[in-house]
This record gives C-alpha cells, sequence and structure tokens, in this order.
C-alpha cells in the first residue's frame, strides 16, 4: 500500500506538473500574438567547416561576408559540434538534446522504423512555429540556388518541420525563421556513382574562387608531404571561399528585402573538417567550428559588450543554438532541455565543458568520446584497436589521403606524426590544444603532474556526464541494423582491394 500510495502521489505531482507548464506555455503563446517586435533569424550551416575563415586567421581563403559578420557581430573561437559527423550533430542543435540521450546517435539511423522522440522532446521549430514563427528551409532565392534543403536528421515521424524552401515565400511572413544549409564542402556524391569514379569532385569547384593551389598551401604536419595532400587541402580551402560567395547572395536578400536590420544571422558549421582526421574523428579538427553571430540592429537582443566585433572565448557545445535561438525569439527553454542560452541579456552560465560523441558512421563501429576545457582535450577510446585506416567506404573513396597513407606506409615511405596518426588509437588520449593546435602530442603517458591532474579531472567529467546524460553509447545496435549500411556503402562507394574479404562473394561481380 506505502508503494502504490507514493507512485499515485508521484503520478499526481506530475500531472500536476505538467498542467502548469502547459499552462505557462499557453500564456507565453498567448503574448506572442500581441508583440510583434520579435527579430527574424537566419541560420546559415556550412558543411564540414572548422575555423578555417580568414576572420579566424586563415590565410589561403577570401571570406569577406563572413568576416563582415564578425566584424558587426561575435566571433567564438571555442565552439564544438556534439558529433564529428552530420546527421548524430544536426539532430542534436534540432532538438536541444544531446544525440546520445535521444537515441539519435548513430549515423543515418531511424530512418526506416517507427522510433519517435522520447516524451517532450521536441523539433525547435515546432516550438517556434507554435510562437507564431514562419519557417524556411531554403534551397532558392529566386532562381539562384543557395541551399541544399537537408535535413538528415535521425527522426522521420514528427511531422513537418518547416512550412516552405522558398526565400521568396518569407515575404510578409515576420517574424520568420529560416535556415539555409549551404551545399559547401561536400563531395558530389549523391549521384550514387561515386564507386565508377576515379576522383569524386567537390560540390562547386568548377567556379569556387583559386586562391589556394597546391603549390602556397601548407597542410597540418600529420599528413606526409605529397601532391595529392597539398591538392586536397587546398580544394577543401577553396570550398570555404566558396561557401562565403553564397553567404554573400543571402546577406544581400536580406538588405534587398528591407528586413536585414531586423534580422539576426548565425553562421557556422554542422562539424569539422571534410578532410581525412576531420570528419569521422572526435579529434580537434572534426568537432572545432565556426561560429558568428550578428545582432538584429533594428530589434537588439544582445548587449553592448557582444557585438561590434567582439572575440569570446567562452566554451560553446553547437547544443547551446537551440536555447540561444528560442530566446532570440522570446521562448523560455522547455524543463529538461540539455540545451543552454549562451548569449543575450540573460545568459545561462557558461560551460566548463564541451562533450561530443562518435558512434557508428555508416558501417563503421567505433564508439569514441571527446572533452573540451579551455586548455585540454581529451579522447577515450571504447573500441580498442580503431584507428586513422579503420574501414570505412566512403571514406577510402573521396577522401585520397587516406588510401594514399596507407599505401605510404605500406611501402615504408611514411614516418614521424603521419606514421604515428597511422597507429591504432590508445584508450585514451590527451592534448593541449592552446600549446598544439594540431594535435600531435599526445600527453596521456606524460609524467608531469599538470597533466596527469588534468587526466584525472577529464575522466571524472567524461564519467559523470555519461552518467547524467544518459549516455546510450554502451547499447550495441543489432547485425541485422548495421548490415544494409555495409550493403549500401558497398554498392555506393565500392570496397578497397584489400577488404575484399570483408564481403559476401556474390557482391564482388555486381
Amino acid at each position: 500500500m506505502l508503494r502504490s500510495a507514493h507512485s499515485t502521489r508521484k503520478v499526481s505531482f506530475l500531472s500536476l506538473l505538467m498542467f502548469l507548464s502547459a499552462a505557462l506555455v499557453w500564456h507565453i503563446d498567448e503574448g506572442f500574438a500581441q508583440s510583434p517586435e520579435r527579430p527574424n533569424i537566419v541560420w546559415i550551416v556550412g558543411e564540414n567547416f572548422s575555423n578555417d575563415f580568414a576572420c579566424y586567421g586563415q590565410k589561403l581563403v577570401r571570406t569577406p561576408h563572413v568576416d563582415g559578420l564578425a566584424r558587426s557581430g561575435v566571433r567564438f573561437v571555442n565552439a564544438f559540434a556534439t558529433s564529428p559527423v552530420c546527421a548524430p550533430s544536426r539532430s542534436c542543435f534540432m532538438l536541444g538534446m544531446y544525440q546520445t540521450t535521444t537515441d539519435t546517435h548513430h549515423m543515418r539511423s531511424h530512418r526506416d522504423d517507427e522510433f519517435q522522440l522520447p516524451p517532450g522532446v521536441r523539433p525547435m521549430t515546432h516550438r517556434l512555429k507554435d510562437a507564431g514563427y514562419y519557417t524556411a528551409n531554403v534551397t532558392h532565392i529566386g532562381e539562384e540556388r543557395v541551399g541544399t534543403g537537408k535535413l538528415d536528421l535521425n527522426f522521420v515521424n514528427e511531422g513537418e518541420l518547416y512550412d516552405t524552401n522558398l526565400w521568396d515565400d518569407l515575404r510578409g511572413e515576420e517574424p520568420f525563421f529560416a535556415q539555409v544549409n549551404l551545399p559547401e564542402a561536400e563531395y558530389d556524391i549523391y549521384d550514387r556513382k561515386s564507386a565508377e569514379k576515379k576522383r569524386v569532385p567537390w560540390v562547386g569547384e568548377e567556379w569556387h574562387p583559386k586562391i589556394a593551389n597546391e603549390d602556397n598551401v601548407t597542410p597540418p604536419p600529420y599528413y606526409p608531404d605529397h601532391p595529392v595532400v597539398r591538392q586536397e587541402w587546398a580544394r577543401y580551402l577553396n570550398s570555404v571561399s566558396g561557401a562565403d560567395v553564397r553567404v554573400g547572395q543571402i546577406l544581400e536578400r536580406l538588405k534587398k528585402d528591407g528586413v536585414d536590420e531586423r534580422t539576426i544571422v548565425i553562421f557556422f558549421g554542422d562539424n569539422g573538417r571534410l578532410t581525412a582526421r576531420g570528419i569521422h574523428w572526435p579529434f580537434d579538427q572534426g568537432i572545432r567550428v565556426p561560429l558568428v553571430i550578428r545582432d538584429a540592429k533594428a530589434l537588439p537582443q544582445l548587449t553592448e559588450q557582444q557585438t561590434g566585433g567582439v572575440v569570446s572565448d567562452q566554451m560553446v557545445s553547437l547544443l547551446d543554438l537551440t536555447a540561444t535561438t528560442l530566446a532570440f525569439a522570446g521562448i523560455a527553454r522547455p524543463l529538461g532541455m540539455q540545451s543552454r542560452n549562451f548569449l543575450g541579456q540573460q545568459p545561462d552560465p557558461p560551460r566548463k565543458y564541451a562533450f561530443a560523441a562518435r558512434d557508428r558512421i555508416d558501417e563503421t563501429q567505433v564508439t569514441m568520446r571527446s572533452v573540451h576545457d579551455a586548455q585540454y582535450h581529451y579522447v577515450r577510446n571504447f573500441t580498442p584497436g580503431a584507428g586513422f585506416e579503420t574501414l570505412n567506404r566512403y571514406k577510402e573513396k573521396c577522401f585520397l589521403v587516406k588510401p594514399l597513407m596507407r599505401e605510404l606506409k605500406a611501402e615504408g615511405k611514411l614516418s614521424g606524426t603521419p606514421l604515428w596518426l597511422m597507429q591504432p588509437f590508445p584508450n585514451e588520449m590527451l592534448f593541449d590544444h592552446q600549446a598544439d593546435p594540431h594535435e600531435v602530442h599526445d600527453l596521456a603517458k606524460s609524467d608531469e603532474p599538470e597533466h596527469q591532474q588534468a587526466l584525472v579531472r577529464f575522466r571524472e567529467a567524461l564519467e559523470v556526464w555519461m552518467v547524467e546524460s544518459g549516455d546510450r553509447g554502451h547499447i550495441q545496435e543489432q547485425p541485422e541494423v548495421v548490415s544494409p549500411f555495409l550493403k549500401e556503402m558497398h554498392d555506393w562507394f565500392g570496397t578497397p582491394d584489400w577488404a575484399m574479404d570483408t564481403i559476401p562473394s556474390s557482391w564482388r561481380d555486381q
């Protein structure tokens, strides 16, 4: 009887709490209907970029439009994605919940099952629409294609997320929220014929400004000095310049439509670099992203100290874009949302740590976790034997540096840092990203007291986060879930000759 009475009281309390929360939301929504003076909000989302824009110090790019946003707004130098690959990262900042909490942490999962989000977890655009915002996932401005319309979310059963995909439909619909997913930086892979090509082109490389070239670039030191490495690094940097051209088209249209001064513009990358050691791996290059926010001049939301070319070293997770965007729209953060508001008149306390997670990506099952603070970066590998060489067909086909390094290693032509990168990952790694921005000096085995103390601190921080956030990384997917990805990746990108024994013989003649 005691247990039954306790359960009844608990249910009654939760029911009352839900009623009060609903009443509060109703009250807020009523206020929205009477308050037209709310800013428009535009997210410009770059694919696969780290801090490689001119305003971040990169010399071999031309990025006047992103740089202009930084000069009039605030530029964050310690912003991190929660995943080094797009679908989990996007699922996180669309919901304001870690992907590892909501079971959206595996790459392109839950696309053809009955999965639905946990109770109370809703897409951000639904919350904005409830508050009177018109929403768009923009592909075209007039006849000009500026966005992909990409969703790539690990949930598909939550209903329509946007009202339109055309910029022209925003006219007369203020306040609006518009998301533009830039085509850069990405390989041109969606004809699904990549397996037939010797070299997969980059989206837009035929017109991207050619600021970088094979002769003037200096690739990161964990790659060998080789023409292919220099060519690929130049292609990536030129994609940065190409993305800025599209940013300029968006900003020009805001001015032409007369809404520029009523619009907050947020530019960021969804995960790190489209390079061999970048995307997919939770090293700094795979999760550190650009983040620049420019206020709405006529409807300011930021303080004077947060705009006008400010550079912030605050620790920011892309998780926090959700609550911050909702705050700009006048929407209180829902109870239980893990996202924090990091900007504006009443920001939440800043984060000490930024957490990230890598789980299954395509057919490749590797589990890793990452913790950044202002100085150090801790990486935990839960998959013994995994490393840079681990097979992923997309990366073997498109990222020419990876098979090149495999070949050079077999020929005994790798040494130093590139050879170090080709070894299996240890169980844990520690980098001082202030002194070692390329993360080539692993301090986990250091005898220095400062490094040992940092290790203890990060281990504890990670363990607490995994428990408190309900990290589902320890729950393995069933083989019947993973095996279709193996077939899809084989058909799409092919299987290298050295790995043909990993596939059924019936696939080899197809």
